[in-house]
C-alpha cells in the first residue's frame, strides 16, 4: 500500500492525522441506544446535541439512526433515513463541520451521501450489500471499514476465536482490498477492529494490547470503546460511570496507534486527546 496512512480524504475534507490524534463525536439519534437511553432522538434535541458535539471539540459528529448494542434489532430502511437525513441536511451548511453516518445499508448511504455526509462508517465493511464500496467511491466519501463476529443480535451469544488477533487482521486486510477492488481510493479508507462487536473481555484486552500490529495494514485506525460493557466487566461499574475507565483505553490506544478515536463523552475525551498531542510534542 502507497497511501500516507496519516491522510483521511473524505469527499471534499481531508483530515491530517500526523499532528494529533482525532475526536469522532458519537451521536445516536435512536430511541434505544445503549449509552444516552434515547435521549437525542427527535429533530431538536438532535441538531442541539450535533452544534455541542462541535463546540466541545470533536472534528467529526458521527450519526447512528440504527442501534448496534448487542441483541438489537435492524430498523427499516426509511425509517433510518427519516431520523438521520433531515439532521444532516441542517448541519452541511456549517463548512467546519465532518458529518460521519454510522450505517451498513446501502440504500442509506445513498440518501446521506445525496445530502452531504462526508464518511460511511459500516460496521459491517461492506460486507451487508456489495453495492457499498461502489457507492462510496463514486461520491469519492470516506469509510471506516469495522470488524464484527456476527450481527448485532447475535454478536455477544457466544464469541470464538483460535486467535482473535490475526482473525481480525485477516479480516480487515482482506475487507481493504475488496473496498480497492470496488473503486474507493486507498486514502479514502480507514479500520475498526471492532472493540465489543464479537468479542469477549479477553478478546477485547487482546486487540487493544496489540494493537500497534495493525498499522501494517497502512490505514488510519479508529477505536471506539466509551461507556463499552467490557469496561464495566473491569471496573463494575454502570454505563454513565464509565468514563475514566473509557478515556484510559483511549489514551493507552493512541499510544498504541490509534488515530481516531470515537466517543460518546465529548469535552473529556477531548482534553485527553490534547494532552496526548502536547506531551508527545514536548517529546
Amino acid at each position: 500500500m502507497s497511501a500516507d496512512k496519516k491522510l483521511w480524504r473524505c469527499r471534499n475534507k481531508t483530515l491530517e492525522l500526523e499532528s494529533r490524534p482525532i475526536l469522532m463525536g458519537v451521536l445516536n439519534v435512536t430511541p434505544d441506544s445503549f449509552s444516552d437511553f434515547g435521549r437525542y432522538f427527535g429533530a431538536k434535541p438532535a441538531l442541539e446535541r450535533a452544534l455541542e458535539i462541535k463546540e466541545l471539540g470533536a472534528d467529526i459528529i458521527d450519526i447512528g439512526g440504527e442501534s448496534s448494542r448487542p441483541g438489537s434489532e435492524p430498523v427499516p430502511v426509511a425509517e433510518e433515513i427519516a431520523r438521520v437525513v433531515p439532521l444532516i441536511e441542517k448541519l452541511v451548511a456549517d463548512d467546519d463541520i465532518v458529518i460521519s453516518v454510522d450505517t451498513s445499508k446501502v440504500g442509506v448511504a445513498k440518501k446521506v451521501l445525496e445530502a452531504g455526509a462526508h464518511i460511511i462508517n459500516d460496521i459491517t465493511a461492506f460486507r451487508s450489500d456489495p453495492e457499498m464500496g461502489e457507492l462510496v467511491a463514486k461520491y469519492g466519501a470516506g469509510c471506516v471499514l469495522m470488524h464484527m463476529q456476527g450481527t448485532p443480535k447475535t454478536m455477544q451469544e457466544n464469541p470464538v476465536y483460535d486467535d482473535v488477533v490475526g482473525e481480525v487482521y485477516a479480516f480487515l486486510e482482506k475487507a481493504v482490498e475488496n473496498a480497492l477492488l470496488s473503486g474507493v481510493p486507498e486514502e479514502n479508507i480507514a479500520i475498526d477492529p471492532g472493540i465489543g462487536f464479537g468479542k469477549t473481555l479477553e478478546h477485547n484486552i487482546l486487540l487493544l494490547n496489540k494493537l500497534d500490529r495493525f498499522a501494517d495494514l497502512g490505514r488510519p485506525i479508529v477505536i471506539g470503546v466509551s461507556r463499552k460493557r467490557f469496561l464495566g466487566a473491569v471496573t463494575g461499574r454502570s454505563v454513565t460511570e464509565r468514563v475514566p475507565a473509557g478515556l484510559a483505553t483511549a489514551v493507552y490506544s493512541v499510544m498504541k496507534g490509534a488515530s481516531i478515536i470515537r466517543a460518546h463523552d465529548i469535552a473529556e475525551t477531548a482534553d485527553a486527546l490534547k494532552m496526548i498531542e502536547v506531551l508527545e510534542k514536548k517529546g
